[in-house]
């Protein structure tokens, strides 16, 4: 059972690096101990985001639907044939995860099967349950036996998850809008797409930085280099999109490049060695 455990950490552990780079990278500056929970929760997180968005010839609802019945089966028996749920359970187990994370969770994912254009509503269901509890779970890895911590930090977690998930959409918007029709800010035309709005839209996500960036302040020193490089990766990539020309958003998936990705490195080793955050 040790071999087969491992195995499976083990394919969390690649399909994170397989899937991002920038993302595994942040992985491996928290300390050992916190690793395997958060390959764990990103393995699974990815999987379920890989059958909406992937699999368009397959039927895709009755996949999804096994895949979150197996999820639950696996949490509530402590063990899967998969090995992504597997590793994923492990942690659920481990750290009391809140299985109302991963409800709302796997509602956003379900949710990209059907909806095409969201209201300011279902918008904030959906970045809650796609990208806000994602960090919850992973400060439950942080903070699992320190609840008040805990609470103390899922304000600024939320404002992260919602301020990585609002660049994706604006990095990712040519794959969305132009060939999955789907557009995630309401009353947004993409092929109209002003610089107004796009200086809004980069205004709006600002805020959200600045707001999460009080709470990484008071991370344990453990965990926050990984954090805060994740953070600095984030906000490097919407300076990017910041320089583009609005009718360039849907030509072009934007990215750091790995120049930059090693200055933002070292930048933020330095500034978190030296409590300078």
């Amino acid at each position: 059972m040790d071999l087969y455990r491992k195995n499976n950490l083990d394919c969390s552990r690649i399909t994170t690096r397989n899937y991002s780079t920038s993302f595994s990278l942040g992985v491996r500056m928290l300390s050992p101990i916190y690793r395997e929970g958060i390959y764990s929760i990103y393995g699974f997180v990815r999987y379920a985001d890989e059958i909406v968005d992937t699999f368009f010839d397959q039927d895709q609802r009755t996949i999804f639907e096994e895949f979150r019945q197996e999820t639950f089966k696996a949490i509530d028996r402590g063990f899967s044939i998969n090995p992504i749920i597997d590793s994923f359970q492990m942690a659920v187990r481990k750290y009391s995860i809140d299985r109302e994370l991963i409800e709302a969770f796997l509602l956003s994912m379900e949710m990209d099967l059907s909806t095409d254009v969201y209201s300011p509503e279902l918008l904030q269901k959906y970045i809650y349950g796609s990208a806000e509890v994602v960090g919850l779970m992973c400060l439950r890895v942080f903070y699992y036996n320190e609840p008040e911590k805990y609470d103390a930090l899922v304000a600024p977690a939320r404002k992260l998850g919602e301020a990585f998930q609002k660049v994706n959409f604006l990095r990712d918007a040519r794959d969305d809008y132009a060939e999955k029709g789907r557009v995630y800010f309401k009353n947004i035309d993409f092929s109209n797409f002003t610089e107004e709005t796009k200086k809004q839209l980069e205004a709006e996500i600002e805020r959200d930085f600045q707001e999460s960036m009080e709470g990484i302040r008071q991370l344990k020193k453990q965990v926050r280099l990984g954090v805060y490089l994740a953070y600095i990766y984030y906000l490097r990539l919407l300076k990017e999109i910041k320089k583009a020309r609005p009718e360039e958003i849907l030509k072009k998936r934007y990215r750091v490049s790995n120049t930059q990705k090693s200055y933002l490195l070292v930048n933020a080793y330095l500034k978190n060695a030296l409590n300078l955050l």
